[in-house]
């Protein structure tokens, strides 16, 4: 086989594997999608229930598809589970379910090895590293841990509010996950949000058009990270107004990160011990790609790449991680604009053709090692 005849693996079959799978079409490449669970549908089938996107349903589509019914709704999970199953079907590509990707290794005459723990060797031209973070929760240490005897849990093992019914909870973060599992149990438990600083809001509306409108018509969900950090220097929650009433006449309330776990409960930062049924950590993901680590591929878990392209092995690429290229790298909204990007890259190193300026950079930030995202 030829570089232009063997597949491209992408890995993993949510909402950036399937982007992926529409751009190497269109790139004139073979992909073929390994998916771990059993549809190919990512992360999306285990998110907690009432679990709804912040982007109206005409900024949530995934390229040449888009959702039916009300544009402007806000589609739910199961809903956003069903378009994704339609998508995999309008898709004409190879999608093998049931096949988790244990290891990738280089193959002396180029390209990759990828092993399947179906006991597969599949030889590839290129590998797409698109398996997301789902699987793998960060979920902090603090003292006293080990010995609280409550329910502990990151919001990835979360499900619906009632099995908290008549506890006490805290829910620690100041995200959009954070804030909309806090609100939703406190109609049944007595919640507190733990924040290291106090929870900012941002307007779900403005002008009477929803703040994605504006995001996408200013140009701003595509800035870079490094403007767009300098302009927005913390974390916000999108909100039509619900969680910021809930705050203020306290159906729930904040307090400062606690500092350590007691074997009943908690000790806040003015030491004040409180007894605590569970705790929820809603602090976010880190890649998951352990299968590239026979590779030499990745910075303590992080892969060294820039704009999705990876600055140590040629024809490996990455989709679906955060700030990729943009604020919108990981979101459904985002993700289409980043797979074509890279499936073009990837296509022009198979075909002998790199892309001379952006292949001079990526070489500058393999040898100074600045290509890490953390």
């Amino acid at each position: 086989m030829t570089a232009r005849t063997k597949p491209v693996i992408i890995i993993g079959g949510g909402q950036s594997g399937l982007a992926a799978a529409h751009a190497a079409l269109t790139a004139r490449l073979r992909p073929v999608v390994l998916q771990a669970g059993s549809e190919p549908l990512g992360s999306w089938p285990d998110y907690y229930d009432s679990l709804t996107l912040f982007s109206p349903a005409r900024y949530s589509d995934l390229p040449g598809m888009p959702f039916d019914g009300d544009p402007d709704r806000y589609p739910r999970r199961d809903e956003v589970t069903t378009y994704l199953s339609r998508y995999a079907h309008t898709v004409d590509v190879d999608i093998r379910t049931r096949t988790r990707v244990t290891a990738v290794h280089p193959r002396r005459d180029g390209g990759y090895l990828v092993h399947t723990d179906t006991g597969d060797e599949i030889a590839a031209a290129g590998v797409v590293a698109a398996s997301g973070s789902f699987g793998n929760p960060y979920l902090p240490r603090l003292p006293g841990q080990d010995d609280y005897a409550g329910d502990v849990r990151h919001v990835a093992q979360y499900r619906r509010p009632e099995m908290y019914a008549g506890k006490r909870v805290i829910v620690v973060g100041a995200g959009n996950s954070a804030v909309q599992v806090a609100y939703e149990i406190a109609a049944h438990a007595r919640v507190t949000l733990a924040t290291r600083e106090p929870v900012r809001f941002l307007p779900q509306r403005l002008g009477g058009r929803d703040l994605h409108h504006w995001l996408r018509v200013t140009g701003a969900d595509r800035l870079p990270r490094r403007i767009l950090t300098r302009l927005v220097r913390h974390a916000a929650v999108l909100d039509t107004g619900v969680y910021r009433d809930a705050l203020a006449c306290g159906l729930l309330s904040r307090r400062d990160m606690f500092t350590a776990f007691a074997p009943d409960g908690v000790i806040w930062a003015d030491g004040t011990p409180e007894p605590v049924d569970a705790v929820i950590f809603a602090t976010g993901y880190r890649p998951d790609l352990a299968y590239l680590t026979p590779l030499g591929a990745l910075d303590q878990g992080a892969p060294r790449q820039v704009g999705g392209i990876s600055t140590t092995h040629p024809g490996l690429v990455y989709l679906g991680l955060e700030f990729q290229r943009s604020f919108a790298s990981n979101t459904l909204r985002g993700v289409g604009r980043d797979a074509t990007h890279v499936m073009t890259a990837l296509a022009a190193h198979l075909s002998g053709r790199p892309r001379r300026g952006r292949q001079r950079r990526a070489d500058a930030v393999s040898r100074t090692g600045h290509g890490a995202q953390r």
